[in-house]
């Protein structure tokens, strides 16, 4: 299975595809060579296929609902395809497509079936209204091997909770990439942003490996 290059992935919402490049600086020059794009805007697409052919960063799509956006977003250049829920059709094109694939599920019953699937790297969402780590905790119980991406309601105050899970492989937020800042294209904020929650997961994990 493929992984990402970081413990955090930013999940970014943007209006303007022209602001995709100078985020994408930002977020590697800030430490986190990922970017999730989500399809809730008009520029997702576009922002994904400028941001396609760069070396230096992973590019997925998010918030993928149809095979029609699932077709789309892989014609545009992404890496892998995110989900909020599981759906066998978007998983059948998947696997179809070879594309990595990472579908969201909150039940056990969820869970199992993307598993059957041959797939362990599943998104938790939304993760604080679903129950936040005590349920993540109790999942991994029975699916041993299954690699958690919680996402909603996650921010620098409770991040430790779900980063010191072992079943968590990564995290997704969007407090270090704010809708309004790209939007007033303040990625010197961005940046810094960036900077802090980089940091802040490392500590995290290191303590976790200590």
């Amino acid at each position: 299975m493929p992984e990402f290059q970081s413990p955090l992935v930013p999940v970014v919402v943007i209006d303007d595809a022209t602001a995709a490049g100078p985020l994408a600086d930002a977020l590697v020059e800030g430490g986190l060579p990922i970017v999730e794009v989500t399809l809730r805007t008009a520029a997702g697409l576009e922002a994904i296929r400028r941001l396609s052919g760069r070396e230096d960063i992973q590019v997925g799509a998010g918030t993928v609902l149809s095979v029609a956006e699932l077709d789309q977003a892989v014609a545009a250049g992404a890496q892998f395809i995110v989900s909020p829920g599981t759906s066998p059709a978007l998983l059948d094109r998947a696997a179809e497509l070879g594309v990595w694939a990472i579908p969201g599920a909150v039940t056990a019953s969820e869970v199992l079936q993307v598993l059957e699937r041959g797939l362990n790297q599943i998104k938790f969402f939304p993760a604080a209204a679903a129950g936040g780590p005590p349920v993540i905790k109790a999942l991994s119980g029975p699916f041993s091997a299954a690699r958690f991406i919680p996402t909603g309601g996650i921010g620098p105050a409770n991040l430790a909770e779900y980063l010191n899970l072992p079943s968590v492989a990564a995290v997704g937020g969007s407090w270090m990439v704010p809708r309004q800042a790209i939007a007033a294209r303040d990625f010197g904020a961005i940046r810094g942003l960036v900077g802090e929650a980089a940091a802040l997961a490392a500590q995290i994990r290191q303590g976790k490996e200590q």
